[in-house]
């Protein structure tokens, strides 16, 4: 029903991971495996809303706290993860990233730790220490069995008193770990029994595989917490801008839209991001549901290639997301010139592990959102320049 396989051309719509790629990587026109957008054209149902929406004409200052907005995503959530929401506790905003530094700075001081999981999302980075606030990394470490955190090691980073905000990836990225509910209500009792806050970025909530689900913080939340999150990367949105979430507490959500609103003037969303999300969670299911299938047959051959070529790695798809983290430390190879080699010989551009901190050194991320014939390029140019370098 839905094609993900024909290749859509991406050159001149002014795309941050084909027009820009020179920004990252130094050079222009390498073939991208990037920035967490896909390549693929989003659902027709989304595009068909917001043509209709489009074709009215008239594009003025709009509303999204409208019970359209509010009831898509509340079925949603439950359709999805079996999570009955409160829709008083929902919120908006432009981008998931600008509603997590919005509650860092209405949380914590100047000087304040926050605590994240490593290695991480280095927008998370930039959000802390943009704010000047200090990172208090708590490093998973990785099992035969997957990734794991040290609730030990947690609760001692947790019981620091100039720790004031937890902020947690839930699917987590880069690793593609999705938190079992025993692991999140053992963060949520620590953060409670500590008086932290809990951010979670939950925008990869709906990329999860093999029987793994995520579980929506607001459903084991003890303390103060806030659940951000969008349809951005599921539907391949984020051109729209738009993002919402929930905040528990009802003076830290006045709070929230208060700035929103006043100090920020951002109230007013984008109208086409609005209709974009209804449709999407009202009728996006059976698209999304076929893009799971393509992405996670996408991530099988990854570790079909690659542990052809190098049995030592026996990497294995993560739980989540469609960011293939791939460990090559087996392999005692020179991160910085894989990466050379990769740019300047295979003239392909794929997310060096060190981006997303220390504990990333001897680590890439690719982007598997792609049709299969890019993806074929990108992982045969990976295998090249690993035999290069070795």
């Amino acid at each position: 029903m839905f094609d993900f396989s024909t290749v859509v051309d991406r050159h001149g719509t002014w795309c941050t991971q084909w027009d820009y790629v020179a920004d990252r990587f130094g050079v222009a026109d390498l073939l991208p495996f990037t920035i967490s957008d896909m390549d693929f054209p989003t659902a027709p149902c989304v595009l068909e809303a917001i043509s209709q929406r489009l074709s009215h004409g008239v594009l003025g200052y709009s509303r999204w706290k409208n019970d359209e907005f509010l009831g898509a995503i509340q079925h949603w959530f439950q359709t999805r993860f079996d999570s009955a929401i409160n829709t008083e506790h929902l919120v908006y905003g432009p981008s998931v990233i600008y509603m997590v530094s919005q509650m860092i700075r209405q949380w914590s001081d100047v000087g304040d730790g926050i605590v994240v999981q490593t290695p991480a999302y280095d927008a998370f980075y930039k959000a802390i220490e943009g704010n000047q606030r200090t990172i208090a990394a708590v490093p998973l470490h990785q099992t035969s069995k997957g990734w794991g955190c040290d609730m030990a090691l947690l609760e001692s980073v947790l019981a620091e008193p100039r720790n004031k905000v937890l902020l947690l990836c839930s699917p987590h990225n880069p690793t593609g770990k999705v938190w079992t509910r025993e692991e999140l209500t053992t963060i949520a009792a620590l953060c409670q029994k500590h008086d932290v806050k809990v951010i979670s970025d939950e925008i990869h909530m709906d990329m999860t595989w093999n029987g793994h689900r995520n579980i929506p913080w607001c459903d084991v939340a003890q303390s103060d917490w806030a659940l951000f999150t969008s349809g951005s990367k599921s539907f391949n949105i984020p051109a729209l801008t738009g993002a919402y979430g929930l905040i528990g507490n009802e003076t830290s959500r006045n709070d929230y839209l208060s700035v929103l609103k006043g100090r920020d003037g951002l109230s007013s969303p984008s109208i086409p991001a609005v209709v974009a999300h209804i449709a999407a969670y009202e009728q996006g299911a059976p698209w999304l549901d076929a893009l799971r299938d393509y992405l996670q047959d996408n991530l099988r051959f990854i570790a079909s290639e690659l542990n052809a070529a190098f049995p030592e790695l026996n990497w294995q798809p993560p739980e989540s997301t469609y960011l293939a983290w791939i460990d090559l430390r087996p392999l005692h190879i020179d991160d910085k010139l894989l990466q050379k080699v990769l740019i300047e010989q295979q003239k392909v551009a794929i997310m060096p592990g060190y981006t997303y901190g220390e504990e990333g050194n001897g680590f890439v991320r690719l982007n598997a959102g792609c049709p299969r014939s890019k993806l074929e390029l990108g992982v045969q140019g990976l295998i090249n320049a690993i035999h290069a370098v070795r």
